[in-house]
């Protein structure tokens, strides 16, 4: 059960018990839906609806925002998910919330305090094509592990060097969800997809030269892939990747 499970069965009790009052009971299970803090609304019942908390999204937020989301957030779940943070912003979350980790190549912010158990034998692979796209690859690690899944990083074996994904086709197929991460021109995606029997979630990201387009290429690239079982999430969307193969991951 969940925090919010907990409150849920407190209010139910003190009704039973004559403690509260119908109208009372009512209300205050009504006032766990979601948290107002004026300048953000928090989603209370999302991990009950999809498994897993509202994400903090910090950019274009201030730290002192991100601080009071995640301390708000910590009061009804024990694991708590903030991306795209600097390190401005973890200072403001740690000030509230001081047992946060901080990943740093990630850019995000975790506060894990009860571990989701792991199935070893269904893995998520991550692969990039390059050193540059580790990045994106971490927050879509990081994400996936937080969510319960054990994750297996691929790191540079992009198809200008096709016999270095060879060397580890044996891993790559082993696995039950495959991240491929890819800017330039996003081909490795269309590569792997040919050589799995396993969904595929392609990320573009904005590495490349000027043709690049900030990773529009490798989105259209991944797009128009060739290969069947591949979908695509948005430019840089670590996150997003990391969630729907930890979604995939943990169908039965």
């Amino acid at each position: 059960m969940t925090l919010q499970d907990d409150k849920i069965l407190e209010i139910i009790n003190m009704y039973k018990n004559q403690e509260l009052p119908p109208e009372a009971a009512l209300a205050q299970i009504k006032g766990l839906q979601y948290t107002d803090l004026g300048f953000a609304k928090l989603d209370n019942n999302r991990a009950d609806r999809q498994g897993f908390p509202e994400v903090i999204y910090c950019a274009g937020k201030t730290p002192e925002q991100c601080g009071e989301i995640m301390y708000a957030l910590s009061l009804n779940n024990d694991n708590v998910l903030a991306t795209r943070a600097d390190e401005n912003v973890y200072e403001a979350i740690r000030a509230k919330v001081p047992d946060v980790r901080y990943h740093k190549e990630a850019r995000v912010v975790v506060l894990e305090r009860k571990p989701l158990p792991k199935d070893e034998a269904r893995v998520i692979t991550i692969v990039t094509a390059g050193t540059s796209d580790i990045p994106v690859a971490a927050e879509a690690a990081i994400t996936a592990e937080l969510m319960g899944n054990k994750v297996n990083c691929i790191y540079d074996v992009g198809v200008a060097g096709i016999h270095r994904l060879l060397d580890k086709l044996e891993v790559i197929r082993a696995a039950n969800v495959l991240i491929v991460v890819a800017g330039m021109e996003g081909a490795l995606a269309s590569v792997i997809g040919g050589l799995v029997n396993k969904p595929v979630v392609a990320v573009p990201t904005s590495v490349g030269y000027g043709a690049n387009f900030g990773g529009l290429s490798a989105l259209l690239g991944m797009l128009n892939s060739c290969s069947a079982g591949v979908a695509v999430v948005n430019i840089d969307n670590g996150f997003g990747a990391g969630r729907l193969a930890s979604i995939i991951n943990h169908m039965r």
